[in-house]
């Protein structure tokens, strides 16, 4: 990470230092007229040099100075949009491409890479184990917030247990909606609504809009591995599907809050009976909401669990 804005930085400045006392060079080797008003091109390579000093800063500690790293990688994406859009009207020949591929695009895929280990390093939570917990411990160690183990709690009843995303998640604000319905949903189905959420016990309450719901809290996301829930990548957090269904969730009031859990956790749903998992669905996006009406229909047996 650091060699890459290392080396970004160090071109911006040469590529700066080549606009101010060669303004007429790069026109001239793509067969252009030279540049009517010089001193546009030059303040454009001073732009870049001024980004380039703040790479080569950002580079002591890249995760710490993520903004800098985020105005880099926005000027050079725009800079290729821009370039693109140019060559299609054909103001700009393709043999000029050389100029905007250098500077701007080789540069774009280094810097989406160390924005995405800082979204891990903020977001992400690391595991307190090396090897998850299996079904068996999980169950008989997790407590409901009544102070029930959820094996007990199994025990008595099926379980309808639901894994929470962070509670700042538009999805998640979206899930509370609904938090009477599922409960409904499971009661009309012999079943017990726990949620699994990924705070300290107690600080879900700011969240919940029902004191009636069961709970557990799973600050380290151990519960979530041990139910077969992995981590999101880019595609599961940032996909096509995901931003839309995000819009979506916008347009209908329910926002964004701060980070309250960790960012990069997948949910999920499954039906728990006397320890065992009886049927499962697992997220494969940020964007999925359990469909309990699916979940009640057949009980089949769950993969991908830890035993």
């Amino acid at each position: 990470m650091r060699w890459s804005l290392i080396g970004a930085g160090i071109f911006g400045i040469l590529f700066a230092s080549w606009c101010i006392f060669c303004p007429d060079k790069w026109f001239s080797s793509c067969g252009m007229a030279s540049v009517t008003y010089r001193e546009t091109w030059m303040t454009v390579g001073m732009l870049n040099g001024v980004l380039g000093i703040g790479l080569l800063l950002a580079a002591t500690n890249p995760i710490r100075h993520w903004p800098v790293v985020l105005l880099a990688l926005l000027a050079k994406t725009f800079a290729c949009v821009g370039f693109t859009w140019a060559c299609y009207r054909g103001v700009f020949p393709l043999k000029s491409a050389y100029l905007i591929f250098l500077n701007d695009l080789i540069w774009v895929f280094p810097l989406l890479a160390i924005l995405w280990n800082t979204i891990q390093t903020y977001a992400g939570r690391a595991p307190l184990r090396e090897k998850p917990y299996t079904l068996k411990e999980a169950m008989e160690n997790y407590e409901l917030n009544s102070g029930e183990t959820l094996l007990e709690a199994s025990q008595k009843n099926t379980l309808t247990v639901v894994f929470l995303r962070h509670f700042g998640c538009t999805f998640t604000r979206q899930l509370m909606r609904k938090l009477d319905s599922l409960k409904k949903d499971s009661e009309l189905n012999k079943s017990r609504l726990i949620l699994v959420h990924m705070l300290q016990h107690g600080e879900e309450k700011a969240y919940l809009h029902s004191e009636e719901i069961a709970r557990v809290s799973d600050p380290y996301c151990e519960l979530y591995r041990t139910f077969g829930l992995g981590k999101g990548g880019v595609l599961e957090l940032f996909g096509p599907t995901v931003v839309l269904q995000g819009i979506l969730a916008l347009i209908k009031g329910c926002g964004v809050g701060h980070l309250a859990g960790d960012g990069l956790q997948l949910p999920g749903a499954f039906l728990v009976k006397n320890g065992e998992i009886i049927k499962a669905q697992r997220a494969k996006t940020a964007a999925d909401l359990p469909q309990l009406e699916k979940l009640f229909i057949t009980s089949l047996p769950a993969t991908k669990v830890i035993q």
